[in-house]
């Protein structure tokens, strides 16, 4: 068992070093790598390597062809919905693009996906938002930081899954890399803004009362304020 989660371990790792080094332009578009110097640079065996490899084939970020190696591809060829990008992207110096292009697609999916939950959700999701936004209220004026995101992750995730659209379900953990990226990348004010608290507590009510117009505003208002925040901050780079 320990031998699986070591090579488990030694799979995460490179597959996040690759990329990120991918990302960050380390490697780039065009540029050809092998399985032995990827073994020998990161001190792994040709199998760990070659599942990190599969991975990001998967992800659309390199092609591997026999004879040729495996080769980089160009950034509008990968796949950026998938979650581990999201996350590499955050942690490179590319946060600010990709904060603002999540920023964009959350305007375009959550304010709806609130208006469907108006409509759709059951009292069970009702239960889950207020009691999330009760928390919010509780650890956003502690400063618990980890805990706040926490509770806001519950509450975007259940009003998604409340919209009773699988698409928009689906996206959770899109906009969970995104609130996790802001908290960890010192994005958030030391006490979370009072206001947002507030409009999340209005998205609640909303849904909860099958107001559809103001879920989907107090949804949007909240992404403005997101938005607003963290362009307000300088952008850290921990890469």
């Amino acid at each position: 068992m320990s031998d699986r989660r070591n090579v488990g371990a030694l799979h995460g790792s490179l597959l996040a070093a690759l990329g990120r080094a991918i990302v960050s332009g380390t490697h780039r578009p065009g540029d050809v790598l092998t399985l032995d110097a990827v073994s020998v640079e990161h001190g792994v065996s040709r199998s760990v390597a070659r599942e990190a490899i599969r991975v990001l084939e998967s992800m659309g970020m390199v092609g591997s062809r026999r004879r040729v190696g495996i080769t980089i591809r160009p950034a509008d060829e990968w796949n950026v919905f998938d979650p581990l990008l999201v996350r590499w992207r955050l942690d490179s110096g590319d946060r600010a693009a990709q904060l603002a292009s999540l920023s964009e697609l959350r305007q375009g999916i959550e304010p709806a996906a609130a208006a469907l939950a108006a409509q759709r959700a059951d009292a069970h999701q009702c239960r889950i938002m207020a009691a999330a936004v009760s928390d919010m209220v509780v650890h956003g004026r502690s400063g618990d930081l980890d805990a706040y995101l926490q509770a806001d992750k519950v509450f975007h995730r259940t009003l998604l899954e409340a919209s009773g659209n699988e698409m928009f379900r689906a996206l959770n953990v899109i906009v969970a890399e995104v609130l996790t990226g802001r908290t960890q990348h010192g994005m958030m004010p030391a006490t979370p803004n009072p206001a947002a608290i507030a409009l999340h507590d209005d998205v609640a009510r909303a849904i909860r009362t099958g107001d559809e117009a103001g879920a989907e505003r107090a949804m949007r208002a909240i992404i403005d304020e997101s938005a607003s925040a963290m362009n307000d901050v300088p952008v850290q780079d921990n890469s």
